[in-house]
């Protein structure tokens, strides 16, 4: 069973939050919403939640028209299981019960079997009788998953929902909420503003720009053929810098890169990686480019790159296997490598 936008379009009184938005989240995928704040990508899962009323377009779970102009299926309605940043689990009830509240009116051994089977999906089988204050921020967004699918939904919305959780302990919940939303088969709707997180729980990602879908895609796609500047840079911790078309070239403070089908002095934006980014120590009599800081990162080194002709421009960053006899304040030249950086007209 697929979630699908169709030409949505919505506004908060003269503001303009979405503009004709179609997409579509297909049976057992999990796709994320990405983008800055701004970008429409809340207000599209609330819309989708049936929490806003639809100004434009539609919204279809299957066969079953959920929203249109004048027609809005209530929330409690829709079949979807919905996890927020904040968790909201019940404070009196424990674990057990928090899970069980969606099924009342079930066997009470089905519903034992559920919350069995749905801690165990989520990494807390065993916590039946402990209750949310007991728990870490991360268990309780644990059990606040597992709620959500307890009742079978047709579709799961995820609206942030590891942005409350420690940074050290989001990798592992990610993996495991990905695990537990597969295994359910359900489509599921993710808004996230860490492209990291979108990169590891999605199989797609819709990057948001200015409330229209900027381009959609697996992962890999969106990283090595992104559509725009913005979505250039949300991966692979990428830098933007402003640059001139001159004779096939986008000329910028660090260098020039081809960029053939632009035209003779327009106004261009380089988006750079730092893995893009090659090194070569330099005589430093004719170089702009000197070492201002080196950072180890583990698997690497950070190298930072400041321009003398340029000294309020931000620093470029360049990431080394090596550091090969460089040294802060050495001089150097710098090679980019047409895999990581991108060139779009300003």
């Amino acid at each position: 069973m697929s979630l699908a936008f169709r030409n949505v379009g919505h506004s908060y009184g003269g503001h303009r939050v979405l503009s004709g938005v179609s997409l579509e989240a297909r049976p057992g995928e999990i796709l994320c919403l990405l983008g800055p704040s701004g970008s429409g990508k809340t207000t599209l899962l609330r819309l989708a939640a049936g929490l806003e009323a639809l100004q434009e377009g539609s919204i279809d779970l299957g066969d079953v028209r959920l929203a249109a102009p004048g027609r809005d299926v209530p929330p409690e309605k829709r079949s979807f299981g919905m996890v927020f940043q904040d968790h909201a689990l019940f404070p009196h009830l424990n674990v057990a019960e928090n899970i069980a509240f969606g099924l009342a009116g079930r066997p009470k051994g089905e519903i034992q079997n559920i919350v069995a089977s749905r801690l165990k999906a989520v990494g807390l089988a065993g916590f039946e009788s402990r209750y949310p204050h007991t728990l870490s921020g991360g268990q309780q967004q644990r059990v606040a998953l597992a709620r959500a699918l307890a009742p079978s939904p047709a579709a799961m919305l995820l609206d942030e929902p590891f942005a409350s959780v420690d940074v050290t302990r989001r990798r592992e919940l990610r993996e495991e909420a990905r695990r537990a939303l597969k295994a359910a088969g359900v489509v599921t709707l993710v808004v996230t503003h860490d492209p990291d997180e979108a990169m590891e729980i999605a199989d797609r990602i819709a990057v948001m720009e200015g409330g229209r879908i900027a381009q959609c895609a697996a992962p890999d796609e969106l990283y090595a053929n992104p559509a725009s500047a913005l979505v250039a840079s949300l991966f692979g911790e990428a830098q933007r810098f402003p640059a001139v078309i001159d004779d096939g070239a986008a000329v910028m403070a660090y260098g020039s890169l081809p960029a053939e089908n632009f035209s003779q002095g327009m106004a261009a934006e380089v988006i750079v990686r730092p893995e893009a980014v090659t090194l070569e120590l330099a005589d430093g009599a004719n170089d702009a480019f000197r070492i201002g800081d080196i950072r180890f990162l583990g698997r690497d080194w950070l190298v930072l790159l400041s321009s003398e002709s340029f000294p309020n421009l931000e620093p470029l960053r360049a990431r080394v296997d090596e550091l090969a006899g460089f040294a802060i304040g050495e001089a150097v030249s710098v090679r980019f490598d047409p895999c990581g950086t991108f060139v779009f007209a300003a």
